[in-house]
Order: structure tokens, then sequence, then C-alpha cells
């Protein structure tokens, strides 16, 4: 049933584009509403489909999989959709409200119903920056299929596929230069590539984030701010140096903020002594009830958008803490013997390659932030250094784009003995979940996760990471 400009190019649509085994009827009653040309697959019937017997006789000698109904005069499309009700009210039917009018055609049980004005709001606003684009009519339509751009800055560009961890959505296909890929784990990402996202819309929506958080916004993007947390059963003696670090990182990035937080306060005078270098960008906060502190902290690294935990090891290793950083994923610094002020150079020791994507914006972001030195040290007792190419590719890349001069060295040898050789060195490495503090154990291991809390020769930042799924951490 057609009337009107949009059943016209509804028409001229269904002629030009020919869907095999299809076979259109059109009734209509007013004669400008057809287009120059009628399709071969399409038969005119002239005809008023407000009139019952004549819409019932129409419907009586053919059987119609689908009926649409398209008119442009609200009492008609009102009559038109109760002799369908009469005739045939389970026939699947589409109907165009042009009037937002919600009671026309509920005599119909399996009606669907497109709001003109809500579907040209929908689509210009899917064109307005910062929003991401959704399937409307496929699948559910709720925003479990998106696309998106990748732009200049993301933390996405540059990163292959199989180093993007994809619990509970996937890319399913990408876009560049007008040709579809199939993305393969070592397809790589690139600016203006654009990704076709499958999964759950509120999953699909932090991803969406994610990919247009743009990198040199250290610690985003995992939060905003830095959180300082002094244990004065361990941090006594280094309680003002940690904060002066602290606030020596702070005063190098851009609008941030630093919340201070004592827990098991048992020295007065230090707590005045810290509480001196509150300011309007550094809060300090002092817990005397030693109950829930867990709770306490996870409040406040909410509360706050903390991106950045600072610590010592010891108040790391306390009372789970260290549990509770890594499922919060937040990036966290374990302060070292050298001071932050005096490390000239940051390192990454070369582990599994996912993990080494997983924290490379971070370090970039980092280095350039202390204006340190990037050393990506491929240290192997074996010497397996082929294996290591698409990860020092894609270091590579990322120093053309912030334009930083990044060190690469490949040598046979113990990669812990290597470090502790080092002076003056951040150590970046991603935050595993299993983190040995036994001493014994850095005798014995070449792994960098078994050696990072058995020594406080350097600073260190644990980056965190997601395992592929369906992989185990070791």
């Amino acid at each position: 049933m057609a009337s009107g400009s949009i059943a016209k190019h509804f028409i001229d649509w269904l002629g030009k584009k020919r869907v095999a085994n299809n076979h259109y009827y059109v009734t209509t009653y007013t004669p400008d509403t057809l287009p120059e040309k009628i399709g071969k697959n399409i038969t005119l019937i002239e005809a008023d489909p407000t009139s019952y017997s004549r819409l019932s006789r129409i419907m009586e000698e053919t059987h119609y999989s689908n009926v649409f109904v398209v008119l442009d005069n609200k009492e008609d499309a009102k009559h038109t959709l109760k002799n369908i009700a009469l005739i045939d009210a389970k026939v699947r039917t589409l109907f165009v409200n042009h009037w937002e009018d919600e009671t026309l055609g509920k005599e119909i049980s399996n009606l669907t119903v497109v709001y003109v004005d809500e579907l040209i709001t929908a689509h210009l606003y899917d064109n307005l920056p910062n929003v991401p684009l959704v399937a409307q009519n496929v699948g559910l339509g709720r925003g479990e299929i998106m696309e998106v751009h990748v732009p200049f800055g993301s933390s996405y560009a540059y990163r292959h596929i199989g180093s993007i961890v994809q619990r509970k959505w996937k890319i399913a296909a990408l876009y560049r230069d007008e040709k579809q890929i199939l993305p393969t784990p070592a397809t790589m990402i690139r600016p203006n590539d654009t990704l076709l996202l499958v999964g759950k819309p509120l999953v699909l929506d932090g991803v969406y984030k994610t990919i247009n958080k743009r990198i040199g916004l250290f610690p985003e993007p995992f939060g905003k701010d830095i959180y300082l947390l002094l244990d004065f059963r361990y941090d006594r003696k280094n309680a003002l140096i940690y904060l002066k670090e602290a606030i020596y990182l702070l005063e190098k990035l851009e609008k941030k903020e630093l919340y201070v937080r004592i827990i098991y306060p048992n020295d007065f005078a230090l707590i005045d002594a810290v509480k001196s270098y509150e300011s309007d960008i550094v809060t300090i906060s002092v817990s005397y009830d030693d109950e829930d502190i867990k709770q306490l902290i996870e409040y406040d690294i909410n509360q706050y958008d903390i991106g950045l935990i600072m610590n010592s090891i010891k108040t790391f290793e306390a009372d789970d803490l260290k549990e509770t950083l890594y499922d919060l994923k937040k990036i966290v610094y374990l302060f070292g013997d050298k001071l932050l002020y005096n490390i000239k150079k940051s390192i990454v020791l070369m582990t599994d390659n996912e993990k080494m994507e997983s924290i490379s914006s971070t370090a970039f972001d980092i280095s350039e932030v202390l204006e340190l030195n990037l050393l990506l040290a491929d240290f192997d007792p074996e010497g397996d250094f082929e294996s290591r190419k698409i990860i020092i590719e894609h270091y590579e890349t990322l120093a053309d784009i912030f334009n930083m001069k990044i060190d690469i060295e490949q040598k046979i040898a113990n990669p812990i003995r290597e470090l502790s050789n080092m002076n003056e060195v951040l150590q970046i490495a991603p935050f595993e979940k299993r983190l040995n503090s036994d001493n014994f154990i850095k005798f014995i291991s070449t792994k960098v996760q078994d050696f990072l809390l058995t020594t406080t020769r350097h600073p260190k930042l644990l980056v965190p990471f997601e395992v592929t799924e369906g992989k185990e951490e070791s």
C-alpha cells in the first residue's frame, strides 16, 4: 500500500535492487507516487486500500509473505491497518509512521513500526563526533554490532589483532582503503582503519572509549589521577621521600591531581609533615581505622578516577593489596632505591609478544613524560631472537609516531643479571597475576616476573594487561 514521496523512493529502490525470487505487488491510488520506470519485478494494482472489500479481494487472490504500509495520509493509514487486521491480523506487516501515534496498528499482532522522526534523529545523532555507529536493523539492534574508526594517536593503532584481548567481544572485520579485511592475529591495525566489532553492548561502549583514547595522556586509559599509598608500618622512614617523588611526577603531567592515603598511622609528627604538602592538586587523607583497609583503598581508587598507584614493595605485598590492584587493572609504580628524578633510562625486558604490545603505549608515554631514553632489551639465554621480530617492528613504529629515539638491544644473556648491572633505570613490565617474592628465585630463574619483587634496586612500573581467552599466566 503506497502513497507519498517515501513510497515513491521505495518503489524505485525495489526496481533497481533486484533480489532473486522476490516479486512485489504495489497497491496505490495516487499515480504521482509511481516513479518514471517500474521494475519488471513489480506488479501494479490500482486500488484504494482503505476499501475493505477491495483490499480483501487483493489479499485473497495472492499469498503475501509481507505487507508494507507506506502512506502519507494518517486517516488512510488508520483505515488500511484496520482492514489488514480484519482480513489477516497475523500477516507480517511493516508500517511507516509519520505521526508518532502509537495507537496506529495496535490491532495487528505481527507489526513492525518505523517511526520516521525517530529514524532521522537517530541518523543525525550517529553523525555527531564521539558517537559510535551501531547496527540498527541487524541482530538485536541494541548496539551489539558497532563500527569504530581508529583515529591517529589511538592506543589501538599499530597493534596486532592478536595482542588485543577480546573477551565478550570480537573484531569481526577491518576496512581499509575501501576494502574489507578478515583479520588474523598477525593483522596490524593502522590509523584511519574502520573496525567492525561484535559483542555485548556495554562491553563495546568501553572498547569504543579505549580505541578513542589517545596516546600521550599518561596514566590514561587506566584512569586520570595519581594515588600514593603510605603504610606507616613500612614507609615511615621514606614517607616524605615517596611523597616528593609523587609530586615530581605530578608536576610532569598535565591537569592531574595527587591523592595521598596514609594507613596504619603511628607518627603524628610525620603526619603533620606530610600534610604540609597539601595544595589545590594534592589531597592528603589519613585512615585511623585499621579495619576494611582493602575496601577503603578500592573506594578511593574508584572515587577519584585513579590510573596510577604509587607504593613501596612491602606495602604492595601486604594485606593482599597486590591481588586487589591486579583485579582493578591499574598501573602500579613501585619505589626503588634510585629516586625517580635521578632516573635516566626506561627499560622493557622482552617477554611474551602479546604482553609486550599491551604495555607498549604506556612505556612510550611514561618515557616521554619523564624525558627518558627507552631501551627495548631482548636478552635471551638461548638466543631465540627470530620470534621477537614482530614486537620490534611494533616498537619501531610507535617510536616514529612519538618521534622518539628507541634503543633496541639483542643479546645472548640472562636478562635478570643484565638488569642488575644497570644504574638509574626505570623497569617497565607487565603486571603479572603471579609475582614471586622469594629471594632464592632470582638466582635460578630468567623470568622477569620472578625478579620484580625481590629487589628494591630499580623503581618499577607495572602495566596491566589481560591474557588472551583460553590461556593461563605462568
